[in-house]
């Protein structure tokens, strides 16, 4: 999606990924490598002038290998310093900026003293390495401690609060080289088994809004940034708690594309390039449905009014991100119901989780 957002800017690309059948190799040169292959780095730094990421898995130190012959932006200390939930945490309480309460786990004496400190639930998590629910577990009581320690003891862990939040939602933000700063719409977020399945564009009061820029304000300056990032959010009695700090173009965000006046995408290529960056504000009341696992039936959906269709050309299996639709209407009123033709379509849980949003 970087890719097709830059070919109307007049920009090539080259792409580093471990698959041989990498979807972006449609819209570029492929290098095919292991993230941690640094001399393969090394040869993607020689053949670009200028290059970013939109994993955050990436090794901190291959961003540093090609940092050494080209730019790189983000910085690779962004993406460090967000590799590590622990560090994240303790960065995030130095800005003082509100994250639910955690305590590093190096060994079962710690996750004790943690589970003495919060009581349950919990939430163990490893440090590193984990998206889209992946490495973690929600501990209730002994016989969820003892499972979870099973499954996760031998990594590096924190745990933390569980939060009962009333909603999850996010803020992608853009900084350009010259410290130019530009908001999207924070978005309202619906999960299933911890994979995003829908985002719902707006809807937030402008004081909630107001105080999710203010925060990234903070880490955007603290890194001197350059790129997209995105924050995501618990919302609490009507306060935000950060939840994870992704250095990235990200899956909420891809409504833009489609909803906003400048997509992610496009406005992460200008600001990396020294573009001037482009509006972020919407066009229209936005939805977008991940396709999780499988492609619903296309035409079908296709024939429903305001149904944008994007395929990633990725291969079919359970829990993977495979495509997206996003869903714009004039007004609320119409996205809704435009949004429960989409959700009889695709079947699943999608009508159950459009009964929470509207």
């Amino acid at each position: 999606m970087m890719g097709l957002a830059g070919i109307p800017l007049g920009l090539e690309f080259t792409f580093l990924d471990p698959s041989p059948d990498a979807c972006a190799g449609a819209v570029g040169s492929l290098i095919q490598a292991d993230f941690s292959d640094t001399d393969a780095f090394r040869r993607l730094a020689g053949s670009v002038d200028v290059a970013t990421f939109d994993f955050e898995n990436v090794p901190e130190s291959s961003a540093r290998a090609v940092q050494e012959i080209k730019p790189v932006y983000p910085s690779p200390q962004a993406l460090g310093a967000c590799q590590d939930r622990l560090h994240e945490k303790n960065l995030l309480s130095s800005l003082e900026i509100a994250v639910p309460a955690y305590h590093p786990v190096s060994s079962r004496t710690d996750l004790l003293e943690g589970l003495d400190k919060f009581a349950y639930p919990v939430v163990l998590k490893t440090r590193r390495l984990g998206y889209d629910g992946k490495g973690q577990a929600i501990i209730r009581d002994q016989e969820d401690l003892e499972r979870a320690w099973q499954k996760l003891g031998d990594h590096d862990l924190i745990v933390e609060e569980y939060v009962p939040f009333e909603q999850e939602c996010s803020l992608i933000g853009v900084r350009g080289i010259d410290g130019e700063t530009r908001f999207w719409l924070l978005t309202r977020n619906l999960h299933v088994d911890g994979i995003l399945t829908l985002s719902l564009a707006g809807g937030f009061d402008d004081a909630l809004q107001a105080a999710a820029e203010d925060i990234m304000r903070r880490l955007l300056d603290h890194f001197s940034y350059v790129g997209v990032l995105t924050l995501e959010f618990f919302v609490l009695e009507g306060q935000l708690l950060v939840n994870e700090i992704a250095p990235r173009v990200h899956n909420s965000g891809h409504w833009t594309i489609d909803g906003a006046q400048t997509s992610q995408f496009e406005n992460h290529l200008r600001a990396i390039t020294g573009m001037p960056l482009g509006g972020t504000s919407a066009l229209c009341e936005a939805l977008m449905f991940n396709w999780i696992g499988e492609l619903p039936e296309r035409d079908r959906l296709l024939a429903i009014p305001g149904v944008h269709w994007h395929d990633y050309g990725k291969a079919a299996r359970p829990g993977r991100k495979i495509g997206h639709a996003t869903l714009t209407a004039g007004t609320l009123f119409e996205l809704a119901a435009n949004a429960r033709l989409v959700a009889a379509v695709a079947g699943g849980k999608f009508p159950v989780l459009l009964n929470s949003i509207f």
